[in-house]
């Protein structure tokens, strides 16, 4: 089932994502080499709770094995989904996925970034230059009228137009107030295939994009999913609004921006 959303539902969506955006910016300002990704996860569930509102992914999943943590913070060859701990640190030259939701009023907000930790290789920055592009190609497709399919193929064609992987496994989502909704929103695929997007839809677009292959596995944890050749994989999510002509992005970089000064955001 997909839920349109009225105007009303769309303003508390845009806040729970505009939160996201801050805490993903608070969690940048610590972003450096011998920083443990346990204190980055600390730094951000205090945010979310000193603005009234609840992580989304802690305690989400099977009872027998919930996500423990506030944030997914993914190094290298980690895709999405790995698990913050005080026995790793950041490293110089690391790439990180950092992935936040979180609850406030009853509508959720998902989104993600992927940072590089101090100086970073010119290939790494490639592909997180190329993978960011991708994400806003794709947006530019999640206009009413379309389908799905458009934005897959928007993002699957430049990605692999410059030599990347495209993570087949995992998928954006419908986001509202449950933390995923219908439809799914695959990162490949052809276009005019899939569901008519219409004005009113919530969607969570987040291009996967890997180095080398696309193919992917989860490690013993039940959570972190790996590249299967070990190479390094990066991750970038906002969360739009489906309307005539253009999408509204609801979600923001910008005070990620204020903060960094990494070569990704000089050259996009």
């Amino acid at each position: 089932m997909i839920y349109l959303k009225s105007e009303s539902e769309i303003e508390k969506m845009r806040e729970s994502a505009q939160l996201v955006s801050r805490t993903l910016a608070e969690v940048a300002k610590h972003i450096e080499p011998g920083v443990t990704t346990g204190k980055l996860d600390r730094i951000a569930e205090d945010f979310i709770k000193e603005h009234n509102a609840t992580p989304a992914f802690k305690g989400y999943g099977p009872k027998k094995n919930p996500f423990p943590a506030t944030l997914c913070i993914s190094l290298n060859e980690e895709v999405v989904h790995g698990i913050p701990s005080d026995k790793r640190e950041l490293k110089e030259g690391d790439i990180v996925s950092i992935d936040c939701g979180v609850e406030k009023n009853g509508y959720f907000g998902d989104h993600a970034y992927t940072f590089a930790v101090g100086e970073c290789d010119d290939d790494k920055i490639r592909l997180l230059r190329v993978t960011l592009e991708s994400l806003y190609k794709g947006i530019e497709k999640a206009v009413h009228g379309n389908r799905v399919g458009d934005i897959s193929n928007a993002i699957q064609t430049h990605c692999e137009n410059e030599g990347f992987g495209v993570v087949r496994d995992l998928v954006g989502h419908g986001l509202g107030k449950s933390l995923h909704e219908d439809p799914s929103v695959p990162n490949f695929g052809k276009s005019d295939r899939g569901d008519r997007l219409r004005s009113g839809m919530t969607l969570a677009i987040e291009p996967m994009i890997t180095m080398g292959s696309w193919k992917v596995s989860t490690l013993k944890d039940g959570w972190t999913v790996v590249t299967a050749d070990k190479t390094v994989s990066a991750h970038f999510e906002h969360d739009v609004v489906i309307r005539e002509g253009k999408a509204e992005i609801l979600s923001t970089f910008d005070y990620i921006r204020e903060i960094t000064k990494s070569r990704i955001n000089a050259e996009i």
